[in-house]
């Protein structure tokens, strides 16, 4: 593996031997990092979310099955 800087980006050389699936996964965190910098969201804020998330889901599993 290679890693090199530029004026303008970061670029990682790999053999193509390397899974693709990995890579995705890699440049995903990449990614959710470069997003969630720009965040101004409190993880009182987060843990709501998710709260109302589960919450939602949970409703709509019961109704498919029926509960």
């Amino acid at each position: 593996m290679i890693i090199e800087r530029t004026s303008k980006e970061i670029v990682f050389r790999l053999p193509s031997s390397t899974n693709l699936e990995d890579l995705q996964d890699i440049a995903d965190l990449f990614s959710f990092q470069e997003i969630s910098k720009k965040s101004k969201a409190t993880q009182k804020d987060v843990n709501d979310l998710v709260k109302k998330i589960k919450k939602g889901r949970w409703a709509k599993t019961k109704q498919k099955l029926g509960l």
